[in-house]
């Protein structure tokens, strides 16, 4: 049955393609985004690749005018709006606090007095902060934190009271989160405040725990988004990507259009209200790996600089457990990272990049928020 869907942040990279899933499947879908520059550039203008059938609103979330406006004769919302990045929410702390916290409160007030069918709020990896990990003795835990001397020394693997090697594991839903930044925290904060207004106010509502989202439609020109997006201005800038620790660290690299799809199952299967999913592919992938892919896929042979330097916020691994969203939601994968970076490079073809790596980089130094 068709639905009318809002989409906050409906015009960014995730948002955009969850439209498109939607619009596929006959839904309507209204996109509500305040343009940030840092994501859009400084036109600030609604971006082509958006589908002419999404009706747009350009406003800020927290503008409860459009917010009302937007939501009249809305069936289901989801809710990405959202500042984001690791780094910068380091000392960006109040927009991003006012951005994702306040912006998220001011969508739960509005849904207070006009309730939906379904909510589906867009969580992150970052939540978990470290993985977990399996010691020498077999049993799967937490880590402890890396202390600053250990950084120093620029050792980076996680060890445990002992000082023995752990080895990093899928993550699943169930660990304790773990907030080592603001971005983190913000996200928790999103993802909690949905769920508790959803089940105070009989909304169903689910929380969806992006891990790497990569694809088509990533700003190439903002230093705190992707690192497959980041690497690929670099590349397009003929420059070498900048690789913090040793890049041996591993992560979770999902495609946009999986990421679409898990949004929309979500929307169709029932009972699946007052749950967290985790939504990556699943494997694991080096960020020298990763840089690797993108370079022999722009045909560049440009290698990283390993900066050998860690980054406040950051953690060593953290891959995605999705065996909840397979058996609940029947998601599957289907886009192989190989495929997914080859499509990513097709569309970048003729793309022009303003690089601002180094300069987001000066930023985190100066404030010493890099050892």
């Amino acid at each position: 049955m068709s639905k009318r869907i809002l989409i906050t942040g409906g015009a960014g990279f995730i948002g955009s393609h969850v439209a498109d899933e939607l619009l596929e499947h006959g839904h309507r879908v209204t996109a509500m985004d305040c343009m940030s520059a840092q994501v859009h550039g400084e036109s600030q203008a609604p971006p082509a690749y958006l589908d002419k059938d999404i009706e747009i609103i350009v406003g800020d979330v927290r503008d409860r005018d459009k917010l009302d406006r937007a939501l009249r004769g809305v069936d289901a919302v989801y809710h990405f709006a959202a500042a984001v990045g690791v780094g910068q929410s380091m000392y960006e702390v109040e927009r991003y606090t006012g951005v994702n916290d306040l912006g998220t409160a001011a969508l739960m007030e509005a849904l207070i007095k006009s309730p939906v069918e379904k909510l589906i709020v867009a969580s992150s990896m970052s939540i978990y902060g470290e993985g977990l990990y399996r010691g020498v003795d077999g049993r799967v835990r937490s880590a402890p934190d890396r202390t600053i001397d250990q950084l120093k020394r620029g050792m980076w693997e996680l060890l445990d009271e002992e000082k023995r090697p752990l080895v990093p594991v899928p993550t699943p839903e169930t660990k304790t989160p773990c907030l080592s930044s603001v971005y983190a925290l913000s996200k928790y904060v999103q993802e909690r405040m949905c769920l508790m207004i959803g089940r105070a106010y009989n909304i169903p509502t689910v929380a969806l725990r992006f891990f790497n989202v990569y694809g088509p439609r990533q700003s190439l020109s903002n230093p705190y988004t992707g690192v497959l997006a980041i690497f690929a201005s670099r590349y397009l800038n003929d420059k070498p990507p900048l690789i913090f620790e040793d890049g041996l660290q591993k992560r979770d690299f999902v495609s946009a259009h999986d990421v679409a799809r898990a949004c929309r199952l979500c929307l169709e299967t029932p009972g699946v209200e007052d749950r967290v999913f985790n939504i990556g592919s699943g494997r694991a992938y080096t960020i020298r790996e990763i840089a690797e892919c993108m370079a022999h896929a722009l045909n560049k042979e440009i290698e990283p600089v390993i900066v050998g330097k860690y980054r406040m916020g950051d953690i060593r691994h953290c891959f995605a457990d999705i065996s909840l969203a397979r058996s609940i939601l029947g998601y599957s994968p289907k886009v192989e990272l190989e495929d997914g970076i080859l499509e990513l490079s097709e569309w970048l073809e003729g793309r022009a990049a303003d690089d601002y790596v180094e300069t987001a980089s000066a930023q985190l130094a100066i404030r010493g928020l890099t050892i």
